[in-house]
């Protein structure tokens, strides 16, 4: 059985190491956050370390992770995380619901979260570091980049393209053949009928650009 760490302590890892704990085969060991924002020792029971601490309690060799970290600056801070943990040596497991709507085939990549719900086609293929939320659909040769954040209800059509990093809001809906351009923020009920341009906030139906909000 693998040995699993979580990384955060906020309600997005709470549900991780919840539907992990019911739904996986993995073994939860511990929770990991930034030193400075540690504010408990431990979470759902288990123990909380510092991220820049963790080599020396839980070698990567021996210890595998999963950063279920929300949309939070277009996804930039998961990704970061990711890409260091990574660098630290560490492998990661993905998560596919029991209760998900998949194929044999379906080609997921690490450090991946597919709730209870999803609907993915054949030949879609999700890239890495990429959550999918409660109820969304995903339809066929449809082309989901790394770092994505697809919420609840939200509907790729066929033969798409989601860039990374991308946020599709509750309820967003991408026309077939359209491609959404890395970093772009659909919000909820967009409805997407043409390519989108980079770093771009969709809203409304058809759904126009608007100015991404300063960080």
């Amino acid at each position: 059985m693998k040995k699993v760490i979580i990384f955060g302590v906020g309600n997005f890892s709470s549900l991780a190491w919840y539907v992990l704990s019911h739904d996986s085969a993995y073994e939860m060991v511990a929770f990991t956050v930034d030193a400075a924002y540690i504010d408990k020792r431990s979470h759902h029971g288990l123990p909380v370390i510092a991220f820049e601490n963790l080599i020396e309690t839980y070698p990567p060799e021996d210890f595998a992770l999963i950063i279920p970290l929300g949309p939070r600056r277009v996804n930039a801070l998961r990704a970061e995380r990711y890409l260091k943990a990574k660098a630290m040596g560490y492998s990661f497991v993905s998560y596919v619901s029991s209760r998900a709507l998949i194929w044999p085939d379906l080609q997921v990549g690490e450090n991946c979260m597919i709730y209870e719900g999803v609907i993915i086609q054949p030949f879609a293929r999700i890239g890495d570091n990429c959550i999918l939320r409660s109820g969304c659909n995903i339809s066929h040769h449809a082309d989901v980049a790394d770092h994505v954040f697809i919420a609840n209800g939200a509907l790729i059509a066929g033969k798409t393209k989601i860039g990374e990093r991308c946020y599709l809001g509750l309820g967003a809906i991408v026309r077939d053949n359209v491609t959404v351009a890395d970093r772009c923020i659909l919000g909820a009920g967009a409805v997407v009928v043409a390519d989108t341009e980079a770093d771009g906030l969709y809203v409304g139906v058809p759904a126009k650009r608007r100015a991404l909000p300063a960080e």
